[in-house]
């Protein structure tokens, strides 16, 4: 292995029953340089980091790992990071009850004869802080943090076990456009002090501002390595080799627009949290029309997904002041999510994991759960029609699964989104809420998800899609409105939206 590298990963293979998920991949990381993993969901990139991290055992699969010129044999997590490696996941691994200082140090507390030196921790702490730009009290509890702080204690815990190679895993996901940069920044400073970065995304306008090399995997298998000085990094060649073709337009456009009356309104509505008494929407008035898709869209913290989960009749978080909802032409009062799904609304929410889906379970059951009054015979559940219906979206929106049975938490990120999908038009809506519908999915999994979005309101549908990410937005919509602070700031027709009018909007209240 040449001085250059600080690590290469020779031929490795990884099989889980019936499926191979990594054949023969080769990966080699030079030091001191940002390395880019990208590919569609399913691709293996999460499973050959969790190889290199010791997730996956030496023994579970074949093939080398190769570290600073040492073959190694990592059996558990402790054994990669006693080797410099550390990993920082999409799901941060923080206590969120606990202080900063003490989620940097868990589980290597700076010991002082038997017991934790608790002034010692704090000083460390604050040193690490500092080396990641984070100005917090170390002894501020995590959960006060928003998200993109968390991020930067996460890379501070990896920092102070001294890690010389550090792994992000699609970090930027639940991250605003000024937290994700920041985020960036802080890579381009670990890389000046000589530490190596792998960063696994699919946020390919990032990929290509930060990467010094970008390593495409397909169908487990290594495809090409990109040296960003003298390749082709362009966000079309890197699609191509993702995907195997060429995909022209990544917003497939409808080539006939059927859009007619107005099927669901919100009109002057007002809400506020239940737990803390503020007001979180005030005087919000929008519309979506039949066979529509409408974008909202706005800064983290605008009032997006609140005001989504507002007329979707949450009944713990938020409780609605004043204002009407419409829906079909019927004024409606939801005090339940199932009343709203009885009248035709659903929500898609935006984190599939933890409100979407029930990821012990089958798709089978995941698919069903919206809507099992269809399935009942006599009193209980029909498993055959169950099987037939989840069998049916399977085909109808190609959920990759060789069966129904599969546990979703075992299918990839696009495939589980296309499984929380499937379970709310099994619910037969008029209007379907989509909250951030291709978070944390590759490229093609979006051109298919856009594809579904537009064969919807072709059948006369109404979609309301939240994204953070405006060319989306911008991209998919018919019409969007733009909010701030908990108010509707803007309204465009897609053909005089801007990023530009789009972002004046988002920030004025």
């Amino acid at each position: 292995m040449s001085d250059e590298y600080i690590l290469e990963m020779r031929n490795i293979c990884k099989e889980f029953p019936g499926v191979k998920a990594l054949n023969n991949v080769n990966f080699k990381v030079k030091k001191g340089e940002i390395h880019c993993l990208v590919g569609e969901n399913g691709a293996g990139k999460s499973t050959l980091m969790k190889v290199l991290s010791g997730v996956w055992k030496y023994g579970t699969y074949t093939g080398d790992i190769v570290l600073n010129g040492e073959i190694q044999q990592f059996r558990s997590i402790a054994d990669s990071e006693n080797k410099g490696i550390a990993i920082i996941y999409q799901e941060l691994a923080l206590f969120p009850e606990l202080s900063v200082y003490e989620n940097i140090f868990m589980g290597h507390e700076i010991m002082r004869n038997h017991s934790i030196d608790w002034n010692e921790t704090i000083i460390q702490a604050q040193k690490y802080l500092e080396k990641v730009r984070l100005k917090v009290n170390p002894a501020a509890a995590v959960k006060t943090l928003n998200t993109g702080k968390q991020q930067l204690v996460e890379i501070a815990k990896a920092l102070s076990k001294n890690c010389s190679l550090l792994i992000f895993d699609e970090p930027t996901s639940s991250l605003n456009e000024d937290d994700s940069e920041n985020l960036l920044n802080i890579m381009r400073e670990l890389k000046e002090q000589g530490i190596t970065c792998i960063m696994i995304s699919h946020k390919l306008r990032e990929v290509t501002a930060i990467a010094d090399t970008i390593t495409v995997l397909r169908d487990g298998s290594t495809i090409c390595s990109l040296d960003a000085a003298t390749d082709d990094i362009s966000e079309a060649n890197i699609i191509k080799n993702m995907v195997g073709r060429t995909i022209d337009d990544i917003y497939p456009k409808r080539t006939e627009k059927h859009i007619s009356d107005i099927m669901f309104e919100v009109r002057n509505l007002s809400a506020e949290d239940r737990a803390t008494g503020r007001q979180i929407l005030k005087d919000v008035s929008f519309n979506v029309r039949r066979g529509e898709i409408v974008g909202l869209q706005g800064l983290m913290g605008a009032g997006r997904t609140e005001c989504a989960l507002a007329v979707f009749g949450n009944p713990y978080k938020y409780k609605i002041t004043s204002g009407d909802v419409w829906i079909d032409g019927e004024r409606v009062n939801f005090k339940t999510p199932k009343q709203a799904i009885k009248k035709g609304l659903a929500y898609v929410s935006e984190d599939r994991k933890g409100n979407g889906l029930v990821l012990i379970q089958d798709v089978r059951y995941n698919i069903s759960i919206a809507n099992l009054e269809e399935l009942i015979k006599r009193v209980s559940i029909d498993d055959n029609k169950e099987i037939g219906v989840a069998n049916q979206y399977r085909k109808e929106i190609n959920i990759k699964t060789p069966t129904v049975a599969q546990k979703v938490g075992n299918l990839s990120g696009g495939n589980q989104q296309k499984v929380q999908i499937a379970k709310w038009l099994f619910s037969h809506p008029k209007v379907l809420i989509l909250d951030e519908p291709t978070r944390g999915i590759d490229v093609g999994a979006k051109y298919e998800i856009y594809s579904i979005m537009n064969e919807l309101v072709a059948q006369g549908m109404s979609i309301i899609m939240i994204s953070s990410e405006l060319p989306e937005v911008l991209g998919m919509s018919d019409r969007l409105y733009v909010m701030s602070e908990g108010r509707i700031t803007g309204e465009l027709p897609i053909e005089e939206a801007t990023e530009e009018k789009v972002m004046k909007m988002a920030i004025s209240a």
